[in-house]
């Protein structure tokens, strides 16, 4: 934001305390009680409320630790309430009261903090940056939901007395994002990433490659970007991000505490490479680039050498961009490649990521071939998925593979929610926002132990999404219940006082300008 629109912003409160506030700064009559501590979502681990409310004001500081890493977050803070509060609420570590971001040794883990609010202010104690960063997620919403418009309003900002203390049940709450089917823009994902932070959401996976798109510049390999990422579904001019591009993407979702899961899907949908190389195919002949939503046609070449070096030029490069642990490599719906050829590609393959430094994630078909020690599993069965195929992922689980729970008519966020739903798909059936959130990541595939369940993602798939308001109307509300079966503990799930809590998001949804579907199912 400008410095010139803060001007106008807090000349426009300066205006309003003078026309609106009392002489003694008191709360305006039949103003708005504060914001119980546990109308939260996700829901917090423990809430113990009482005590009288803190009352942001015109005198209202941050006070952080002497570390980038507090002022960091408390500068954001300062961002997210400056528009609408008008107040400065200078960023300082002097002085006492008001708004404290604390780092100090205690129960909570690498993400986890305590928020103790009274009369005298709000402290947010972490052991460490991400920490302090999901408190304000939490702060943010203890607020009214006018806290998130972008011009002067009447407040007043009042944060229930009473104190949180909260960590993840999971280390992984993802959620992906396909701009293969679809492109979207830097500044596009900067936004989803926004809202992803929310909700506590700390990994971004972006499906970089498929059939219809190659949206990654790879040096070694220029046409896969100029040629293969020049269209989209329905052939549109598609796009890639050059290694800029993606480097502020990592850089920004950093600075929301999500790590970036890049995919380059393999050995199938891939049609967008082999079309931009011809040696990358069997008989040497490049297929022209594909615009349709079919799958399972398309493979690399197993048997060729070339594959390898074309594999490993992109993984070496990729993974000098990507500061994260991990390293998606697909494996799902390759139909045209043979049970032989997919364990044999994947026994190449998985050596590859780890020579680079990575972990393999790869969807849950990897679990057919030989997984790597440590590698991570994605499953995106359905309820109905044969008792066999999910013994395969338990059977990995068992041996040491790491299990991410996604499945496809629960929490894949591009499945209609009802048959009349204007955009999405339904071969996974139609998923209400009761069914994305009426589940428990930890028993649900039976057979795989509980350690071996890092926590759960919502994949957003974009063959019939081509705008930042689609992805909104589909992410939201069934967004906000995945963070929480990712976040909070189990004994805090329950339907009837979740929604609830959901209900209450919606007015901030609008202030932020969130397209979002207005489920009959939640009292809105």
């Amino acid at each position: 934001m400008r410095p010139h629109h803060r001007t106008f912003r807090l000349l426009g409160s300066l205006l309003l305390v003078a026309m609106g506030a009392s002489a003694t700064g008191a709360t305006p009559a039949g103003a708005a009680s504060p914001t119980p501590l546990d109308r939260v979502v996700p829901a917090p681990a423990s809430v113990d409320p009482g005590g009288s409310p803190y009352r942001i004001t015109r005198g209202t500081h941050i006070r952080v630790d002497d570390s980038r890493e507090s002022r960091r977050v408390g500068e954001y803070l300062a961002d997210v309430l400056r528009p609408s509060t008008g107040y400065r609420l200078p960023v300082t570590a002097h002085g006492s009261g008001g708004i404290r971001l604390r780092l100090a040794k205690g129960p909570f883990g690498a993400e986890g903090y305590r928020l103790d609010s009274g009369r005298g202010g709000v402290t947010i104690t972490a052991a460490g940056a991400a920490g302090l960063f999901h408190g304000v997620q939490t702060l943010r919403q203890l607020l009214p939901a006018a806290v998130e418009k972008d011009s002067v309003q009447p407040g007043p900002w009042l944060v229930a007395g009473g104190t949180i203390q909260d960590t993840p049940r999971y280390g992984w709450r993802g959620a992906m994002l396909d701009v293969s089917r679809h492109f979207f823009t830097v500044d596009q994902v900067k936004r989803y990433v926004d809202q992803l932070a929310l909700y506590k959401i700390n990994k971004l996976h972006l499906h970089l490659s498929d059939d219809q798109g190659w949206r990654i510049a790879v040096d070694s390999w220029p046409r896969l970007a100029s040629y293969g990422g020049s269209t989209q579904v329905g052939g549109g001019p598609g796009g890639f991000y050059t290694k800029a591009d993606y480097k502020e993407i990592v850089r920004y979702a950093s600075s929301r505490y999500l790590e970036v899961v890049p995919e380059i899907d393999m050995p199938g949908h891939t049609n967008a490479a082999l079309a931009s190389y011809a040696e990358l195919n069997c008989d040497g002949v490049a297929p022209p680039l594909y615009t349709g939503t079919e799958v399972g046609f398309s493979s690399l070449c197993v048997g060729k050498a070339i594959t390898y070096d074309f594999v490993d030029d992109v993984i070496r490069e990729l993974a000098a961009l990507t500061p994260g642990k991990y390293l998606h490599i697909g494996g799902d719906e390759a139909h045209s490649t043979s049970h032989e050829d997919y364990v044999r590609f994947m026994d190449r393959v998985q050596p590859i990521v780890a020579k680079y430094g990575k972990t393999v994630v790869g969807w849950h078909q990897l679990t057919g071939a030989n997984p790597s020690r440590g590698a991570l599993a994605q499953y995106w069965g359905l309820d109905s998925t044969s008792a066999e195929e999910k013994e395969q992922v338990a059977a990995a689980a068992r041996n040491g593979a790491g299990v991410v729970l996604s499945p496809a008519d629960r929490v894949y966020l591009d499945m209609k929610y009802t048959a009349d739903t204007p955009l999405g798909l339904d071969w996974a059936g139609l998923v209400e926002v009761k069914r994305s959130y009426d589940w428990d990541p930890g028993s649900y595939l039976p057979g795989v132990p509980a350690a071996a369940v890092r926590g759960v993602e919502a994949p957003m798939w974009t063959e019939t999404l081509s705008k930042s308001d689609d992805l909104e109307y589909m992410a939201f509300p069934r967004l906000a219940g995945v963070a929480e079966l990712g976040w909070s503990p189990a004994a805090t799930h329950d339907w009837d006082t979740y929604k609830v809590r959901l209900a209450a998001q919606g007015a901030r949804w609008e202030a932020l300008g969130i397209s979002f579907y207005r489920s009959p199912q939640v009292p809105w």
